[in-house]
């Protein structure tokens, strides 16, 4: 009966098409004929490279934009290896189409990447070009890092004063833009969005990530993506998209969503007027931290190339943050010999960053850290959403590539993963409806499978929710949705009511039983920085994998519910609070492959030199799948 109370609440009568939406419309589309003022989940992936990326363009030449799209609504996508007439031996395809997609290209080195591949043009008989087409291992440094590390390009692929690579940018920002365009549904039946968005790949120091994704709220867009090569900081990013685009092009609104702060060295959530790692430790004033709040209301806490929550060990006793962890702090540790690998510190981590906004806010009165939660794959060929572990193929990019395939080795490095989703609270799948989830950071982020996660927090919500077929309306009613701030506290502790829903999978996969909910409080108080982990529903169980075949054992959760006060709060410090949502545990990917390939780890005969990594020390064999909610924040004053 629980279950039926939930799914009323989620799917009240279609309002009106006449309906005022409650934020701006900034396009012409038709309304869509399902409009859900309580909101409804849509699942979908903001990070995805194609063939216009300089590193996406050396794993899978014949991916577009237009292939991310199509795969994204179900189509097959053929991968390598190729036979001699050119057709994909292999293919993929998602279980379960997306909702959303946001093409992210990297905007440096658009224009060098489509000459070295476009024969007759000019640079296209350069020596980087030539390399790029031949020896794909060393185009990552002979062209990428000179654009994303050295800021610079060739000239003999660019032509004089680099006129050639600009030009050709413009034109392949067009073909990206003309395909977000394709793939939208303006009909009444709100299928799909695509959002015209691009990578913005800043990279100081040795490979020290400070990577953004741009993500535009509508086709108006400026006529050159500002690169990392074109901007100083993120700062001045955010200049130029202020003028060039929220000022100087009626209709233009965009965000930006950094990631991979577990690669970034520490440096992610220093200043963003930081050009180079000696800025480090240079402080914000309210006005820079407040920038910072408005640009980035979301922070993409995994994808393909790790976790970015927490580590365990590293400012956390928390059980649950030894997952999917990478053994380096920065992608200049990982390629080069020269640079010792280190691992990360605390301040690679989102939830040392959200801590950390809480002691900016005490002493500037804003939080810059102010972020909402999301995840994606970061997949570079071209396929966003494929995130299931079993028959995973590798999403290239920094790794070796898709198409190695067993038994012959893994099809792409064991430390990373399959990727993550993110999804967003809206009323109708559209881009307007979409893009104020994500301002208001009512989104959460999934480390690839789909349960269903509500959270709300309030002053005056009621103990008996979880039995309500009005919990939802409850929720917004008496408190704050994922993302919100509590209002000042008037009596008593704030209550926090979270629902999770298991994911329903389909025949062919079956979604995993939940295994807990818990609440992730961290606060600020006496100058010190706290957090507690709290199970709030469910909790350790004899859940367990059959390793030599991946069945799943034990018993879980379809679905979780609870209202939890806190009783330790104290209305004076500053403190924010999320769930997470865990799964039973089940195969890794790596772990189906080393299956799939007859290795037995006591029996050195079954284990060939490409799949050692299936019985070293450091594998991982199983996982929980989880989620993470976008953090309710409470300040002693209104301002945040």
């Amino acid at each position: 009966m629980l279950l039926c109370f939930f799914v009323l609440d989620l799917s009240a009568t279609a309002a009106p098409l006449a309906l005022p939406r409650p934020y701006p419309v900034t396009e012409a589309r038709e309304p869509c004929a399902d409009f859900e003022p309580l909101r409804r989940p849509f699942f979908g992936d903001t990070h995805v490279h194609t063939v216009n990326s300089f590193d996406a363009n050396t794993q899978d030449t014949r991916k577009t934009p237009r292939d991310a799209y199509a795969f994204a609504k179900g189509a097959p996508l053929g991968l390598q290896p190729y036979d001699e007439n050119g057709n994909a031996l292999r293919t993929v395809k998602l279980a379960r189409p997306l909702d959303f997609v946001a093409v992210t290209d990297h905007a440096e080195m658009l224009g060098e990447t489509n000459i070295c591949t476009a024969p007759g043009s000019d640079g296209y008989d350069s020596i980087p070009c030539i390399v790029h087409r031949n020896f794909s291992g060393v185009t990552y440094s002979l062209i990428g890092l000179r654009g994303t590390v050295g800021k610079s390009r060739w000239e003999s692929v660019c032509g004089e004063g680099y006129t050639d690579c600009t030009a050709r940018t413009g034109q392949v920002w067009q073909t990206i833009r003309d395909a977000a365009e394709e793939a939208y549904d303006r009909s009444a039946a709100c299928k799909f969005t695509s959002f015209v968005a691009y990578e913005w790949t800043a990279t100081v120091g040795a490979g020290k990530n400070l990577h953004r994704n741009v993500i535009f709220r509508n086709a108006s867009v400026p006529e050159l993506p500002p690169s990392w090569i074109d901007t100083e900081s993120a700062l001045d990013l955010w200049n130029q998209l202020e003028t060039g685009c929220v000022e100087g092009i009626p209709g233009c609104d965009v965000l930006t969503i950094p990631h991979n702060s577990n690669l970034s060295s520490g440096l992610m959530f220093e200043t963003p007027a930081l050009a180079d790692a000696d800025d480090a430790g240079t402080p914000i004033d309210a006005a820079l931290a407040k920038r910072r709040a408005r640009w980035e209301p979301l922070i993409e806490i995994m994808q393909h190339k790790g976790d970015s929550e927490c580590e365990l060990g590293i400012d956390t006793t928390d059980e649950l943050c030894n997952f999917e962890n990478l053994p380096y702090d920065s992608f200049g540790a990982k390629f080069s010999f020269f640079i010792e690998r280190k691992q990360a510190e605390a301040n690679n981590f989102v939830r040392w960053a959200l801590k950390r906004g809480l002691a900016e806010r005490a002493t500037l009165g804003v939080n810059p850290f102010h972020y909402g939660i999301i995840a994606a794959t970061d997949t570079h060929i071209a396929a966003p959403g494929l995130t299931r572990e079993k028959d995973h193929p590798g999403h290239g990019g920094a790794g070796i590539g898709a198409g190695a395939g067993v038994p012959e080795g893994f099809p792409d490095d064991l430390e990373f993963n399959p990727g993550g989703l993110g999804v967003l609270w809206a009323e109708e799948n559209t881009r307007d409806s979409l893009f104020a989830a994500m301002r208001r950071r009512e989104a959460y982020g999934t480390s690839g499978t789909r349960p269903v996660v509500r959270f709300f927090g309030g002053w005056d919500l009621p103990e008996d929710m979880c039995a309500s077929a009005a919990f939802v309306r409850q929720g917004y009613a008496k408190g704050v949705p994922m993302g919100g701030d509590l209002p000042p506290q008037r009596e008593g502790a704030p209550r926090f009511a979270v629902w999770a829903l298991q994911d329903p999978g389909n025949a062919a996969a079956p979604g995993t039983p939940l295994q807990r909910v818990q609440i992730v409080k961290g606060w600020h108080a006496d100058g010190e920085l706290h957090e507690r982990v709290i199970d709030v529903a469910g909790g350790p169980n004899a859940a367990s994998v059959d390793l030599s075949t991946c069945e799943p054992r034990g018993e879980g959760h379809a679905s979780l519910c609870e209202v939890w006060e806190d009783p330790d709060f104290d209305a004076t410090q500053d403190a924010f609070y999320y769930a997470r949502v865990v799964e039973n545990p089940t195969c890794r990917w790596s772990q189906y492959i080393c299956n799939a390939a007859g290795v037995v780890c006591s029996d050195p005969d079954t284990v060939p030199d490409a799949l050692r990594g299936c019985c070293a020390d450091s594998h991982q064999p199983t996982l929980q799948e989880r989620a993470w909610t976008s953090p309710i924040w409470y300040a002693p004053t209104d301002e945040q």
